[in-house]
C-alpha cells in the first residue's frame, strides 16, 4: 500500500466499495444484510515491516511502488501505522543513524505493537551481530523503552524478550495474548476485537464440543472456549502452538486441547484415512462435536476439508479472501444455509478484506 493512497476523508467511500462487492460477489447465497465493522481511519496497524535504504551515509525507511520496485520511496510517517510505530520511527532512526554499529548493514526493520502501547522492534542485518553489537542495542532499547531483537542469518539476539502482551476486550471480560515476533497475528486490533465479539454472539446458544482448524495463537479459541463444553484446536505451527498453550494458561481457559498438525491431516484422521501419533493422547471419540470454526489462509479450504466442516450442524468461517470464500461456499451452501454474513474491513485503502459467515445445516 503506497502511503499516497491514505485519505482518510475517502474511507466511507472505499468502505461502500467493498460492500457493494462483496454484496454482488455473494447474492447467489441469498445471505441475509451483510454486517459491517468498520475500521478506525488511521492508526490501526498494530505490526509494519520497512525496508531499510542506506545512502549517503543515513539509514531511511523506505517502501517500493509496485510500478517502479526498485526505486525506492523514503517513509517519514506512517499514518496507518499505530500511535506508538509513527512515536518511535522518527527518534528510533535517528538513534539508528548516530551509531555505525547499529546501521551498518541494517537492511529491514519490523515492528510490533499493541493498543496499550508495548512495542518491539526487530532489526535485521547483513552481518554477524557481536557482542558490541548488542552492548549499542541494550542502549537504544533503554533511550527507545521498547523490546529489541536483532537477527541476522542464522542468529538471533534477544534483548530482553521476544514478544508483546496484547489486551483484547471481549464482551465484558478482558483477554491477554502473547504475540511472538515471528508468529502470525492480526494487524489490526480493533477490528480483531470486532471479529472476536461477532463469533462469540453466533455461538452463544451453539450445544456441545467445538472443533477450530487454523487456531493459530488462540486468537479465537480463548474466548470461543467460554461458550462450549469442549474444544478440540489444530494448528501446525510449532511457534503458533507455545504461544496458544501460553495464552490459555494466562487466561484460565482449562477445556482446550491442541493437535499439532494441519487440517488435512486431521481430515485424514477424523476419517481413519490415517492415524497419527500426535493424536494418541487425544481420544476423538469423547468429543460431540456441533460446531466447526475455520480460519483458514489464502487458499481457502482444500476440497477434503470443505467436504469434513459439511458433516457439522453449524460452520464459522474466518475468511481472509473473499474469492476463495466464494469456492467453498459453492460446496457448503449444498448443504447449509447462511445465517449471518458480516465484512470486517481489516485493511482499509487496499482491495483486502475479510469476511465472516456462520451457517447452520439445512
Amino acid at each position: 500500500m503506497s502511503i499516497a493512497t491514505v485519505f482518510p476523508e475517502r474511507y466511507d467511500a472505499q468502505l461502500e466499495q467493498k460492500i457493494n462487492r462483496v454484496t454482488t460477489q455473494f447474492a447467489e447465497f441469498s445471505p441475509p444484510e451483510i454486517e459491517v465493522f468498520r475500521s478506525p481511519v488511521q492508526h490501526y496497524r498494530m505490526r509494519a515491516e520497512f525496508k531499510i535504504w542506506q545512502q549517503d551515509g543515513r539509514a531511511h525507511y523506505a517502501m517500493f511502488e509496485p510500478a517502479d520496485p526498485k526505486k525506492p520511496v523514503f517513509i517519514e510517517r506512517f499514518p496507518v501505522g499505530s500511535d506508538r510505530i509513527n512515536q518511535l520511527m522518527t527518534p528510533l532512526l535517528e538513534a539508528i543513524n548516530q551509531s555505525e554499529r547499529l546501521r551498518l548493514k541494517l537492511f529491514q526493520l519490523e515492528f510490533l505493537t499493541t493498543l496499550e502501547g508495548e512495542a518491539l522492534v526487530t532489526l535485521i542485518y547483513h552481518k554477524p551481530l557481536d557482542d558490541d553489537w548488542q552492548t549499542e542495542a541494550l542502549q537504544l532499547q533503554t533511550q527507545m523503552n521498547c523490546h529489541i531483537i536483532g537477527r541476522s542469518r542464522r542468529q538471533k539476539r534477544v534483548l530482553s524478550q521476544d514478544y508483546v502482551t496484547e489486551e483484547l476486550c471481549v464482551g465484558d471480560r478482558i483477554f491477554s495474548y502473547q504475540q511472538v515476533e515471528s508468529g502470525f497475528t492480526q494487524p489490526n486490533a480493533k477490528i480483531c476485537e470486532k471479529m472476536l465479539n461477532w463469533a462469540v454472539e453466533c455461538s452463544s446458544e451453539l450445544p456441545d464440543d467445538l472443533l477450530e482448524l487454523y487456531c493459530g495463537n488462540g486468537n479465537f479459541t480463548a474466548p470461543l472456549a467460554t461458550q462450549f463444553r469442549k474444544v478440540l484446536a489444530t494448528e501446525i505451527s510449532k511457534t503458533s502452538v507455545k504461544s496458544a498453550l501460553f495464552n490459555f494458561a494466562k487466561n484460565n481457559i482449562e477445556n482446550v486441547q491442541i493437535a499439532r498438525m494441519s487440517s488435512e491431516e486431521f481430515s485424514q484422521a477424523m476419517d481413519k484415512v490415517r492415524s497419527f501419533r500426535r493424536l494418541k493422547d487425544i481420544d476423538l471419540d469423547s468429543y460431540r462435536f456441533s460446531t466447526i470454526f475455520v480460519d483458514p489462509p489464502r487458499a481457502g479450504m482444500d476440497e477434503h476439508t470443505t467436504e469434513v466442516a459439511k458433516r457439522f450442524d453449524n460452520i464459522l468461517y474466518i475468511s481472509c479472501n473473499p474469492d476463495t470464500l466464494k469456492t467453498n461456499l459453492d460446496s457448503i451452501c449444498q448443504t447449509h444455509k447462511i445465517e449471518r454474513f458480516a465484512l470486517f474491513d481489516q485493511f482499509p485503502y487496499t482491495h483486502h478484506l475479510e469476511c465472516g459467515v456462520f451457517l447452520s445445516k439445512r
